[in-house]
């Protein structure tokens, strides 16, 4: 039978969050119900709540970045027990059958993957995200959250993590390469840790040295600031491997030349408006500009067990439900160092 669940709901564009019930699905035969211990406050959650992304679905129940306990599976399942520590992230469904999911790249499924709030089922049911008691997901799209992670730490991983660990992986992050983190927030931080448990010489670019303790206690050797002009004059030509995790246009020719020949600068940061540079930074050192989604399940696993294996794990700050309007705003002032989690036994 279906389940009743307190959950956190914007009823509209820009409105403050509210408490409300609403009804999750009968459990079926390969569906994995779970009890949602924390859920992360992404940023994407305030640009969904504010409408600023196209689809708008109110009212809605945002959360992507879940960590829980199994409560109950569907008599097909086989990958998850009662009792299971578990995560969902960004996304609950895909087709199972494209060359992509069949790859392990569900979030470019040819059908369209379904995000895990503000989207529609297969069967044309609204999503409802992780700011909730209870979710029930299929099995394929429940990951196990290994031991070594606390629940409340894990949450955050489940999107701030593999949005960093998808591009390092991908771009050879490991002994012998330096790699430049821009950003040291919610992303940011996380992308330091990882970069330097891959073995990788890390440097943090930031608009000022604010930050700087935290930055070399995450395990960069170099933090410089990019406000000072001399930070592009000293560290041309430095990096094989620059992730961008901001969200304002940056003067990516400058950027683009503190990269190796051969170099990549990679975005996971996503502006309002357009970005612009000359083809010649590229053309001339053959540098590559790129940009990074999350990554499939089997990836949403090695960076959990990675993760684990290394002592990986956000800086946060867990907060009740009612604070989550409050909290709000002080994302978008990167007031928080460095994610809220929510205790969605507060709802």
């Amino acid at each position: 039978m279906t389940t009743t669940a307190r959950a956190l709901q914007a009823p509209s564009a820009q409105a403050p969050l509210e408490p409300t019930t609403i009804e999750r699905r009968d459990l079926g035969p390969t569906d994995v119900a779970i009890d949602v211990k924390f859920c992360g406050i992404c940023h994407s959650d305030i640009h969904q709540v504010e409408g600023d992304w196209g689809r708008k679905l109110f009212p809605m129940v945002p959360g992507h970045e879940i960590a829980g306990v199994v409560t109950a599976v569907g008599s097909d399942v086989t990958r998850h027990a009662e009792g299971d520590r578990v995560g969902v992230g960004c996304f609950v469904d895909s087709c199972g059958a494209c060359d992509s999911c069949q790859a392990g790249d569900e979030h470019f499924c040819a059908k369209g993957v379904v995000a895990t709030y503000n989207g529609l089922d297969y069967d044309g049911e609204r999503t409802l995200g992780g700011y909730s008691t209870h979710i029930v997901v299929d099995e394929r799209f429940v990951l196990r959250i290994p031991d070594g992670l606390e629940l409340d730490a894990a949450a955050p991983l489940l999107c701030a993590g593999i949005t960093m660990y998808n591009p390092l992986k991908r771009w050879g992050a490991g002994p012998g390469k330096a790699v430049a983190i821009v950003g040291m927030g919610g992303l940011g931080h996380v992308g330091v840790q990882l970069a330097a448990a891959m073995g990788a010489e890390v440097t943090v670019l930031s608009q000022t040295l604010s930050k700087e303790a935290d930055g070399r206690r995450f395990g960069a050797s170099a933090y410089h600031a990019t406000s000072d002009p001399s930070t592009f004059k000293s560290l041309r030509g430095r990096f094989d491997l620059i992730l961008n995790t901001v969200s304002a246009n940056l003067p990516l020719d400058a950027y683009l030349g503190l990269l190796k020949p051969r170099g990549a600068m990679v975005s996971v940061g996503l502006p309002t408006e357009p970005d612009t540079f000359h083809a010649g930074s590229l053309i001339g050192r053959d540098r590559v500009l790129s940009g990074s989604n999350v990554g499939g399940l089997p990836m949403h696993q090695e960076m959990l067990d990675f993760c684990a294996e290394h002592g990986v794990a956000p800086a946060i700050e867990v907060i009740g439900g009612d604070a989550v309007n409050e909290a709000y705003p002080r994302v978008v002032r990167s007031d928080v160092r460095y994610r809220f989690v929510i205790d969605v036994g507060t709802l």
